[in-house]
């Protein structure tokens, strides 16, 4: 997705910013499915589309409500909402005060002005990568389904809450009894989503090969593990430093920023994945594996 396709999206939205629109359409009108629309687009803006679009009708919202005659009821619905109640409850939380207050003079509301594509400077410090072909990988795991929505979605806490649900519950001790002692690695991966699709799936599991105790699967999926192979793909790899997903994160946004547009690379619609280490260098949170090709 190139800063042109940004600027198309965001004249876009704008200009359909009063109609029944979310990242779905504004995917559409830019030519990309909704899953890599909404995944790119988050990480180079910071947020997500359907906030965007939110944010920009608050604004706009409120400024009618203060410099015209317009009703609560009537700007409710000029900017999508359901009921004045709803409109009511997202605009205080926004602006910090109600709809009505915002029409007197000496309230203190938020402004959020549309974004513009500048030509900055970037880089100018090392990105350490490597590329590696891997061949197909089998691993047992535990796995959910997760709305594309999420993805870069800061008050979203949904994949570390399914961590720590699987942790609380010892559910992942019993995948990492099944290797050999110092190739404990755990893998947290995104499978492949289709055009068609509004959800992906995430995993946790470990791989299957030489060092996996094979007698124990047969009893785990029975109790609701499951087998999940990748194809072959080659893939550019990152470590990911720090104390939390926040690394993560920004390694993401590097790799969307900076390693795109500098390589030619473009992410496939193979499984992504992270390798958390059993035993890894100082202060490395993951490895992150993306699946890339060569433009």
């Amino acid at each position: 997705m190139s800063l042109q396709h940004i600027q198309q999206a965001i004249c876009y939205m704008e200009e359909h910013i009063c109609e029944d629109i979310n990242y779905a359409d504004v995917a559409k009108s830019v030519h990309m499915s909704s899953y890599d629309f909404h995944r790119t687009f988050s990480f180079i803006a910071g947020m997500t589309a359907n906030e965007y679009i939110r944010k920009r009708r608050l604004t706009l919202a409120a400024q009618e409500l203060q410099t015209t005659d317009i009703s609560v009821l009537d700007v409710a619905y000029k900017y999508g909402y359901e009921s004045p109640e709803s409109f009511s409850k997202a605009f205080s939380r926004f602006h910090g005060s109600n709809p009505r207050r915002a029409k007197k003079n000496g309230a203190k509301l938020h402004l959020f002005n549309p974004l513009v594509i500048k030509i900055i400077f970037e880089g100018g410090s090392i990105m350490d990568y490597r590329l590696e072909h891997r061949e197909r990988l089998k691993l047992i795991a535990l796995t959910r389904s997760f709305p594309n929505e999420i993805v870069n979605d800061d008050d979203d806490h949904s994949i570390p809450d399914f961590w720590t649900e699987c942790s609380e519950k010892n559910l992942i001790q019993p995948m990492r009894l099944l290797r050999t002692e110092g190739k404990r690695d755990l893998y947290g991966f995104c499978g492949p989503v289709k055009e068609s699709e509004t959800h992906f799936i995430y995993g946790i599991g470990v791989l299957i090969d030489e060092d996996t105790d094979i007698s124990q699967l047969d009893r785990l999926i029975k109790e609701g593990y499951g087998i999940w192979e990748t194809n072959p793909a080659d893939y550019a790899v990152f470590k990911c430093f720090g104390s939390d997903g926040n690394c993560l994160g920004e390694t993401w946004s590097k790799f969307y920023k900076e390693f795109v547009p500098q390589t030619g690379y473009t992410q496939t619609d193979e499984i992504d994945f992270e390798i958390y280490f059993e035993k890894g260098e100082k202060d490395l949170f993951c490895e992150l594996w993306i699946p890339v090709r060569k433009n």
